[in-house]
């Protein structure tokens, strides 16, 4: 099946990013302007979810339809939930007394942890506290009570960007996503113990000298929808479907550079809404469907 992408928005600001279903909307973070936007597809238009957001980057619904966000800038670089009453709970801001970088993406499993990429993009050497790039793994309290337990969970990644957790829960998939040419821009597939720690990667894609994956999204059987590439180098902008093993199973070229990230939605799950460098909201209808957390299925 051939998609066609249609553009519903943009451009809004300089980069949107962080596409997550609400179940009846679209939200997607306004990085430049920080702000969450929300787009309704049946008034066809979208307006301002949320201000001050420091940045927010990728976004996610848990299974009680609460919203989790990485705030990546300014007073942010945070990890944080916000509550139905406007409060913001801060999850993690810091790993052994250091600013994290710049929280990027994140995925929650069944049990409620959150995991998430701190790549250091955009951060100035002196703003630096922390000398690595990591994905951290975030427990929740025991009865919703005291803090959250930050864990560094990987030890050779540079730039992770996009995650997923697999369908089984047994497989952290990451985007190390450098820069540069001597950079690594891979498909890594990290095993999960029974106690929450990774095992050694498998590179399922080597994307070599050119943009790997930015973010991605599971569907029902399992598979990697990657948003992927850039018109400098080769094959260009396009998303990208992956088995498991990685096998590279689709490729739908994108009609706009550098498309950042992906979620499923509407009331079947099977359209794809995607953001880009350009500020721009992107939907395609697919044979695929989504598997998310919220609504419930």
């Amino acid at each position: 099946m051939t998609w066609t992408f249609e553009r519903l928005a943009g451009p809004i600001g300089d980069i949107t990013e962080g596409p997550a279903w609400d179940g009846s909307g679209l939200l997607f973070t306004d990085i430049s302007n920080d702000q969450i936007m929300r787009y309704d597809p049946q008034a066809g238009d979208y307006r301002v979810f949320r201000s001050g957001t420091n940045g927010a980057n990728g976004l996610m619904l848990d299974r009680q339809g609460r919203l989790y966000a990485c705030e990546g800038k300014g007073a942010g670089r945070r990890v944080v939930r916000y509550e139905s009453d406007g409060v913001v709970t801060v999850l993690a801001d810091r790993f052994e007394g250091k600013r994290l970088n710049s929280p990027n993406d994140l995925a929650i499993d069944a049990g409620g942890r959150v995991w998430f990429t701190d790549p250091g993009y955009g951060l100035k050497d002196e703003d630096r506290e922390l000398d690595h790039d990591s994905v951290y793994r975030l427990t929740p309290p025991g009865e919703g009570h005291g803090a959250w337990t930050i864990e560094r969970v990987t030890f050779d990644t540079t730039k992770p960007n996009g995650l997923l957790i697999s369908a089984t829960e047994d497989v952290l998939y990451v985007a190390q996503s450098d820069h540069g040419d001597t950079a690594r821009r891979e498909l890594r597939a990290y095993p999960i113990r029974a106690d929450g720690t990774l095992g050694a990667y498998r590179v399922l894609h080597d994307f070599g000298a050119h943009r790997g994956i930015d973010g991605m999204c599971l569907d029902t059987e399992g598979n990697i929808v990657a948003a992927t590439g850039y018109h400098r180098g080769g094959p260009g902008p396009a998303i990208m479907v992956f088995a498991p093993d990685g096998r590279v199973l689709e490729r739908h070229p994108f009609p706009e550079d550098r498309p950042t990230n992906c979620t499923f939605g509407d009331a079947d799950l099977q359209t794809l809404y995607i953001t880009n460098i350009g500020g721009s909201l992107y939907r395609a209808r697919t044979e695929r469907k989504g598997r998310l957390w919220w609504p419930p299925v």
